[in-house]
């Protein structure tokens, strides 16, 4: 095998076929197709060989051969310990030149895990931030609780901004109801501005029971190409409306409250201080950490392979996908709902996945840097702690998570933490 560097991050990796190869990757193609093909005379995957090749031709089955042949040859390139491949290889190749029983190359061209050249990592200087927490946060926050806490009751008469609507609503583009425009006893806070505008303001001074005609106009950069610009028209049914009671601050609301050891105003606001204490100050810790990492990460050199993002891309990718089944909507009203549309999504999540990418292989060099290794005891520590935390064996967990695997990451632990313990916050 012959490796080149041919990029910053592509090596080619060349190899010999022997025809005894070739031939091994000739049968295992012509057993792959046998069973499909039908020739007059023969049954079904019961077509001699040499019959085959003189029908087809047997340069039908160079393709699938050398495929097969290459899944042994990546094997070799993966094993190469100078380079880690990161991305599927391209394949290059003289079909021409192939010839049965004579040698002949291939070449793979693959994405490898790139060289990082790190800049400062140890006693990075971040402004620290304090976590005091003022009177006035304190008060606001009771204040919210208390808002939090009111309670919504049926209200007589119109619907006014503030109060809760239930109603069932349809939309319909030229006449015709479009997907995802429908719902029954939804709930909407008037005046939240959730809806596309015009809907909620619309709907104020409707009584219960009654119908509406809705005409409103999505935006122009709404996610759904059908809808963008669109006049539609949302057939609404208002069935009741909702207000909300007030709740009073006192000893009884607090006791309402059931916090563990708080049945006074005065316990409330002793309490409320503290969380907001904590809050702030892991609030604090964050930004601090983002801040050190970041500077560590900006101060490396490196030319991150596109497999690498676009494979970070496609996970991340699949995940909002999952969370917006979860919770039974399609990509583009969860979205819609999370006050984006499809493209800031799109360049969102590819500046956050390239991040990932980039912070994982400078944590990564940092580690090789400093000589961090997982022991025994704490891959044993690993395993346990994933055990209890799925409720499985210990046994089971190493069959779906390599100890190689588990090394990798508690070695990029102790690089991180080494990073942000070295670090000066002032």
């Amino acid at each position: 095998m012959l490796v080149e560097k041919v990029a910053t991050n592509r090596v080619k990796y060349t190899f010999d076929v022997t025809p005894h190869e070739f031939e091994h990757g000739l049968d295992h193609a012509f057993d792959h197709v046998k069973g499909d093909i039908e020739i007059k005379g023969f049954r079904k995957g019961h077509v001699p060989r040499n019959i085959y090749e003189n029908k087809f031709g047997v340069e039908s089955l160079y393709e699938d051969a050398l495929n097969h042949v290459l899944h042994h040859k990546m094997h070799e390139a993966q094993a190469h310990p100078d380079y880690e491949i990161v991305g599927q290889p391209k394949v290059d190749v003289d079909f021409a030149g192939i010839k049965r029983g004579e040698n002949f190359q291939v070449s793979l061209i693959a994405p490898v895990k790139p060289e990082v050249t790190l800049g400062a990592y140890k006693g990075i200087e971040v402004a620290l931030i304090t976590s005091e927490v003022t009177d006035s946060e304190v008060e606001k926050e009771i204040n919210t609780l208390v808002s939090t806490n009111s309670q919504l009751s049926l209200k007589e008469g119109a619907l006014e901004n503030g109060d809760t609507a239930i109603f069932d609503f349809e939309g319909f583009l030229d006449g015709v109801p479009f997907e995802g425009g429908k719902a029954e006893n939804y709930s909407l806070e008037i005046g939240s501005n959730q809806f596309i505008p015009g809907f909620e303001a619309q709907m104020v001074g409707m009584n219960p029971g009654e119908e509406k005609d809705l005409n409103v106009t999505f935006p122009e950069n709404y996610q759904a190409e059908n809808l963008k610009g669109k006049a539609v028209v949302f057939k609404v049914k208002l069935h009741e409306v909702k207000t909300k009671s007030q709740s009073e601050l006192n000893d009884e609301f607090v006791k309402s409250l059931n916090k563990e050891g708080v049945t006074t105003i005065e316990e409330l606001r002793t309490s409320t201080r503290k969380t907001l204490e904590e809050t702030k100050k892991n609030d604090a810790e964050s930004q601090m950490t983002e801040a050190i990492i970041k500077q560590v990460v900006e101060g490396a050199s490196l030319e991150i392979p596109e497999e690498m993002i676009e494979e970070e891309l496609n996970a991340a990718r699949e995940n909002v996908l999952n969370q917006a089944k979860q919770y039974g909507l399609e990509l583009d009203m969860f979205l819609s709902l999370s006050g984006i549309d499809k493209d800031q999504f799109e360049v969102q999540l590819k500046e956050e996945s390239e991040k990932r990418v980039k912070t994982t292989l400078v944590i990564e060099a940092i580690a090789k840097a400093e000589g961090f290794k997982a022991t025994e005891d704490e891959l044993k520590d690993k395993y346990e702690e994933l055990a209890k935390r799925y409720n499985m064996p210990v046994e089971d967990i190493k069959k779906y998570i390599p100890e190689t695997s588990l090394e990798q990451d508690v070695a990029l632990n102790k690089a991180y933490q080494f990073v942000l313990d070295s670090a000066v916050r002032k």
